[in-house]
């Protein structure tokens, strides 16, 4: 797992160009720690921060050349089907000379860019892996970067008239000062409802994030854009087969999904909260690994916030070597400042992950598979069970509007709490159906309490057309919420803060419930097979025996911290003085946004602490980063 950076222009000189990557590069140490590299010619610049995983020699240090030096490629990532790969491209025969390649190393890079060499783009299709790279063909003057399927690994890029700048992170764009940048307003709104900003666009004016599953083409001044993987679709894939024939299917995907993301020449281990998911990981790791599975949690003194005891019972069963890590809150609380400092992206979560993955970089680990993707995958959230319960109500559209709305208006009277604002919101809808009710599912304010917050509040342009392009399929509204979540989610709040947070300490995260095929099988499944009548009944029978009971019917607790109580006393002046100066800004209503948080000081059962976090970090982020507000 690295860094990887990228300039190219005509307006700089290479030296110039040398200079600001170099920056960039320093700026990204804490992913690389191993190795620095930058090259640099006429036109182009590329830097790397090594963290090395497989293959710890100085031969895979980077930007690596091909055998002919005609190609280079700067790298983060993990191929997972490198060695198949490598076998099949030493049989193939290419290159100016007609002969089999030989490899220098034994790196998943030089796989990426021989498979890159012989097939051009098309070699993506042939990847699985999660990946963020770019390559330079030094003849054609021709520059590639592409990004996994799935959005593991981030890239992020500017396109403007001083060139084309690209990054592991958006901080080495924006402290690269080729030009002063400035909050993304048009996305503002987006961020306060969901704490978060989805692909393409970020919360910087003017930097963009590649999408999953595409590759960009910069050449002659001109970049083009393409897609080589889509999850808009319901795959056939598991169309004909028994519950008991999916069952084995899904066990075997994803056995053989751990089994390739055991591969590494550094020590490794797994999170485990001792939750379904991870549990079902670490059971799979013990089960196709010949080495002892190291296993991390992070517990806490208070009994209402620790699942120290479930993770200890799946560790016992499976004999792992486990590390329970114990804090206190006041702990977490000293290391919040440096979760902070590591936010590369604002983000209404994070903190947890960082706390968590220091700790475990802290024993010696480089290397950590997690269950992030269980939910989305198997149906493990509330949400997938509202949405099946909306489909059954469509009866609800044959009522009058205003009808509706006075119904809607009563629940919110009776429960004054961000719930019943969220229920009266579906109910006043032209249409209550999927693309109407989904994008509340996951907000902090309705569309009414942010219109008093912002001056031009429109949070669902992006979230709609994501939505609208999802497909609604007969039995499969399932599948159909999967999507949704990965493509909202999954992939611009979790995968975002797991890598940025994890990154910060040199820790790679490797999630086995991402693989690609696992999950084009698993959307391909009905929804009579995957509701979950009990917690991720298709997940638990497709593992056999491998959880016990204690696990699969325990209640789902998930990673909890006294925030609410922090926010009004250890972080009350922090959040205070963040507080005032996001009202002062002028796309806010100053009054509006004070109150806020008097409603929440006054424990208003309607303003919950996330409700109030996500902008104090947003307006810590943008002081800590110079972003111009103009």
């Amino acid at each position: 797992m690295c860094g990887i950076n990228g300039f190219i222009s005509n307006s700089f000189s290479a030296e110039q160009k040398k200079s600001l990557v170099q920056k960039m590069n320093l700026t990204l140490s804490h992913r690389g720690p191993d190795n620095d590299g930058v090259w640099a010619e006429d036109i182009i610049a590329l830097g790397h921060r090594r963290l090395s995983i497989i293959d710890l020699s100085a031969e895979g240090n980077q930007p690596f050349f091909s055998n002919d030096e005609r190609y280079l490629i700067i790298y983060n990532g993990e191929l997972y089907n490198y060695k198949e790969l490598k076998l099949e491209l030493q049989r193939a025969s290419h290159g100016s000379n007609d002969k089999p390649y030989f490899f220098k190393t034994e790196t998943d890079t030089e796989v990426v860019l021989a498979a890159f060499i012989k097939y051009g783009t098309k070699c993506l299709q042939l990847f699985n892996g999660m990946y963020a790279f770019a390559i330079y063909d030094t003849v054609e003057k021709k520059l590639t970067i592409a990004r996994d399927r799935l959005g593991v690994k981030p890239l992020y890029y500017y396109y403007g008239n001083e060139g084309f700048l690209f990054s592991s992170e958006i901080r080495p764009i924006i402290h690269s000062k080729i030009k002063e940048f400035s909050l993304n307003k048009d996305t503002l709104a987006e961020y306060m409802m969901y704490q978060t900003v989805f692909a393409p666009n970020t919360i910087v004016k003017g930097v963009k994030v590649l999408m999953p599953g595409h590759y960009l083409e910069y050449q002659n001044n001109k970049a083009t854009i393409a897609e080589y993987y889509s999850l808009d679709k319901i795959p056939d894939t598991a169309s004909g087969l028994s519950y008991k024939e999916t069952c084995l299917k899904v066990d075997e995907l994803l056995t053989h999904s751990v089994q390739r993301r055991l591969v590494a020449d550094v020590p490794f281990g797994a999170f485990l909260s001792g939750g379904i998911d991870s549990s079902a990981i670490v059971g799979l790791m013990s089960k196709v690994s010949s080495e002892k599975i190291q296993t991390f949690n992070i517990s806490f003194d208070e009994s209402d916030f620790s699942e120290a005891k479930y993770a200890k019972l799946i560790a016992q069963k499976f004999n792992t070597k486990h590390h329970e890590i114990k804090l206190s809150p006041a702990d977490f609380l000293k290391q919040l400042p440096e979760a902070l400092a590591a936010m590369d992206h604002p983000s209404g979560d994070g903190p947890n992950t960082y706390v968590v993955s220091k700790a475990t970089k802290q024993t010696g680990i480089t290397m950590a598979l997690s269950g992030i993707g269980g939910d989305e995958l198997f149906a493990g959230y509330d949400v997938f069970k509202r949405m099946a319960e909306l489909q059954k109500k469509s009866w609800l559209n044959a009522l009058p509007t205003f009808s509706r709305k006075a119904v809607g208006f009563a629940i919110q009277k009776r429960k004054k709490t961000s719930a019943g604002n969220k229920i009266q919101e579906l109910l006043g809808q032209e249409k209550i159906n999927f693309s109407s009710a989904y994008p509340l599912s996951r907000s902090v304010f309705t569309q009414r309490e942010l219109s008093g917050l912002l001056k031009d509040p429109n949070p669902y342009t992006q979230i709609n057309k994501i939505i609208s392009e999802i497909p609604q399929i007969k039995d499969h509204l399932l599948s159909a919420v999967s999507i949704s979540e990965i493509k909202t989610y999954l992939q611009n709040v979790l995968l975002r803060d797991a890598d940025q947070m994890s990154m910060a300490v040199a820790l790679e995260v490797r999630e086995p419930f991402l693989d690609y095929r696992l999950i084009d099988f698993v959307l391909g499944i009905s929804d009579e097979m995957k509701y979950p009548h009990t917690p991720k009944k298709l997940l638990i029978d497709s593992l056999g025996e491998l959880l016990p009971l204690e696990i699969v019917n325990r209640p789902k607790m998930g990673f909890t911290l006294p925030w609410q109580v922090w926010l009004k006393n250890e972080l009350k002046s922090f959040c205070e003085k963040n507080i005032n100066e996001f009202s002062e800004y002028d796309f806010c209503t100053a009054q509006d946004v004070k109150r806020l948080w008097q409603r929440f000081l006054n424990n208003d059962a309607g303003v919950s602490w996330s409700r109030i976090w996500h902008l104090v970090v947003l307006n810590n982020w943008i002081k800590e980063n110079n972003i111009s507000i103009s």
